[in-house]
């Protein structure tokens, strides 16, 4: 019988229970019950005879400004879209370096580049697959676990894990059993009233807590705002979506290239020839293309970790339709095309093609029924089938008569769900539109255990029916010529972020028939006024190791490097880099005697340039949408964006050149008076306030959307 407290009693109802060390695990991202938490680790810093670990991913903070012209953008922005979202306390003392001696924080996924010089989070990281985190804190001796959960008044026996089952299904039957040899464990919910109530998998009886948190979560709920697709992830997004095969399944990571991806598969869909022409125009390396481009007949599935925005996006739009169903038997008839698009059978004949037995006996029947396949009304009399209305005809299917009456019994099959996902994290209106939909077509969206998605052993049979020609979209920043991919790490041992479940994907994708792992990478980045590729000879880490390689998809084309030998990948690999470094890539392969001397790169594979996609852009303007699944910002904040974008990657040499330019031909301020004002520099104060002004105008000016196609960008 779980027990209702305040978040004090929680938390002394935890240090009263648990006599030893306090091993925490918290949801990854959005299921934190942040206030309790924070309350908690108040406690245990003014008891340093007791030891707390927290066990984590993807601690989530407000962004931060690192320059006054960012903060005056910033704050407004913050304080609109985040509210009172209540920070984790412990988050800011790892970051500065105070966490008391008895704390420690182990996470095994940083925010994307946030902790990169903090050197407790460095060395606390736990690097594992995403599919192994239940596993390894079980080993590890996690004793507690707290979660913000929804519930429903229909349902008051239950809460739905909602955003996060990913890690707690899979870890709840692991504490259970030492739970009964003997062992102290507590597990924590606390109500968040913005929560969506997902059912499924993810509704678990409130027996399943020992601790129900009396106060209702009300603070604003952590969101993701979209921010905007440039051309290079949209032409990323474009290639990629080539791949994508109609009726098969897809997964999407989360970023810029994500939703540029769900956004040119909608265009796929909604604008099929505008989409075709701009695919034609991109020309690039097409390896692997396929051939059918037309728009979603059947739809696709998701089968995706992340419940991304953008899957709900394709799910409104008609993409993302294609059911999946919990049982095989019932699988297998929609497999065979039994089924209809809302799981109707089409009629008794497909069922008796599709191998249903031709004679109904009492299992069949019920097994038809169980399945929703047929009405619950009809019963067997000895060898014959019985109406509702008292009718009765023979029980053998092939049977002209029963099949004719039996039409009007069958029904949609029960369980089918468009999308799988482990955890979901996005927009406000992501969580807005969520909360506003029905049940009936809420449940179409299974929210589950992490080990469900990332992996196909458990149920192999089934999910290899329901995968069918799956492509598994994630994101690196770097590949090597030989086809090593890096994600999560740098060089030198620091980690971006994790690993999370991309390896899982890489190798369901080299498991399942018919299967392709596409990896989205920016051929070229700029970093304090440096421009340099992002497809490099050699890297000192891997996170997919080559002999995995599979398919890879720059702004310039797609590399299909399966089964390929080193000359090929590497071939491969050029033809879909930047040109302004294709020569010299080219160099050290030679060198390194994995490219012949008199190797040649097409020349129409050697125009890979960025402006040459700003032009396609400027004539394809729909298609290149800034914001393709909404936006947050006001108009004048999206300029502002711009701006501080162009201005981020300079040096001080670059600032420097950008401020002289604008002293010598500044717009007039009038053209960007409401930009200027939003920023607090209308009438600026003092030097460095003129300064400011004359930057932002620098940048305005430069980033303005009327740009001119077909021209190297301004440095």
């Amino acid at each position: 019988m779980s027990q209702w407290c305040s978040i004090e009693q929680a938390v002394e109802r935890v240090l009263r229970d648990i006599p030893g060390p306090i091993r925490l695990g918290l949801p990854l991202g959005l299921g934190k019950p942040n206030r309790w938490v924070n309350a908690l680790y108040a406690r245990i810093k003014g008891l340093p005879e007791r030891r707390l670990t927290i066990y984590t991913a993807l601690c989530l903070e407000r962004p931060g400004a690192s320059h006054d012209l960012q903060r005056r953008f910033l704050e407004p922005v913050v304080e609109r879209i985040y509210g009172d979202y209540p920070e984790l306390d412990f988050l800011a003392d790892l970051r500065a370096g105070r966490l008391p001696a008895n704390v420690h924080i182990e996470q095994f996924y940083l925010q994307p580049g946030s902790l990169l010089d903090c050197p407790a989070a460095q060395q606390d990281y736990i690097s594992c697959n995403y599919s192994h985190v239940a596993r390894d804190l079980n080993d590890k001796g996690v004793n507690l676990i707290a979660q913000l959960v929804a519930c429903d008044p229909q349902r008051p026996q239950y809460f739905s894990l909602s955003c996060n089952p990913d890690i707690t299904l899979d870890l709840l039957p692991l504490l259970a059993e030492r739970r009964g040899a003997g062992e102290h464990i507590l597990c924590l919910a606390q109500v968040h009233e913005a929560l969506p109530y997902m059912a499924g998998a993810a509704q678990v009886r409130r027996d399943s807590f020992d601790l129900q948190v009396r106060e209702v979560e009300r603070t604003t709920l952590f969101s993701t705002p979209n921010m905007p697709v440039g051309v290079q992830d949209h032409c990323i997004g474009l290639h990629a979506s080539s791949l994508i095969r109609d009726g098969g399944t897809l997964q999407i990571g989360i970023g810029s290239m994500g939703d540029a991806l769900s956004a040119a598969l909608l265009a796929r869909h909604r604008d099929n020839a505008g989409y075709r022409s701009v695919l034609t125009a991109l020309q690039g390396a097409s390896a692997g293309q396929d051939d059918n481009l037309g728009p979603f007949a059947e739809g696709l599935y998701g089968c995706s970790e992340m419940f991304a925005y953008g899957l709900l996006a394709l799910a409104e739009a008609g993409v993302v339709r294609r059911r999946v169903y919990p049982e095989l038997r019932v699988q297998r008839l929609a497999t065979a095309g039994a089924l209809d698009d809302l799981g109707r059978p089409r009629s008794v004949q497909h069922l008796l093609d599709a191998g249903v037995p031709a004679e109904l006996d009492a299992r069949s029947l019920a097994w038809l029924q169980a399945g929703g396949l047929l009405d619950g009304a009809l019963q067997l009399r000895g060898d014959r089938l019985q109406l509702p209305d008292g009718r009765q005809l023979a029980s053998v299917l092939s049977d002209p008569q029963t099949q004719a009456v039996l039409d009007d019994f069958l029904r949609p099959a029960a369980g089918g769900v468009v999308l799988h996902g482990g955890f979901f994290l996005g927009p406000a209106d992501f969580y807005r539109r969520l909360r506003a939909m029905g049940p009936e077509r809420l449940a179409h969206f299974a929210m589950c255990g992490i080990h469900f998605i990332n992996e196909l052993h458990g149920e192999e049979p089934l999910k290899r029916l329901q995968r069918r020609d799956a492509r598994f979209v994630n994101s690196v920043f770097c590949m090597t010529l030989l086809g090593a991919a890096v994600a999560d790490q740098l060089e030198d041992g620091r980690v971006l972020s994790g690993v999370g479940g991309q390896y899982n994907f890489v190798a369901q994708a080299h498991a399942l028939d018919g299967a392709r792992s596409i990896l989205l990478l920016r051929s070229w980045r700029e970093a304090a006024g440096r421009i340099s590729s992002n497809i490099v000879w050699s890297y000192g880490h891997a996170t997919i190791p080559r002999h995995l390689r599979d398919m890879v998809v720059t702004e310039y084309g797609i590399a299909d490097l399966r089964g390929k030998n080193d000359a090929e990948v590497i071939g491969a690999l050029l033809a879909i880099s930047d040109s302004r470094f294709q020569p010299a890539l080219i160099t050290q392969a030679q060198q390194a005697g994995k490219l012949p001397r008199d190797f040649r790169l097409d020349p129409r594979l050697t125009d890979n340039l960025p402006w040459r996609l700003q032009a396609l852009q400027a004539r394809h303007p729909t298609l290149f949408d800034e914001y393709p699944l909404g936006c947050d910002f006001t108009a004048e904040e999206r300029d502002l964006l711009r701006a501080l974008h162009w201005l981020k990657p300079k040096t001080r040499l670059g600032i420097l050149a950008a401020l002289l330019k604008a002293l010598v031909a500044a717009p007039p301020s009038d053209a960007f008076a409401a930009q200027l004002a939003r920023m607090g520099l209308a009438q600026p104060c003092g030097v460095r306030e003129a300064l400011y002004r004359r930057l932002l105008l620098a940048g305005l000016q430069a980033t303005r959307r009327e740009s001119r196609p077909g021209q190297p960008p301004e440095s």
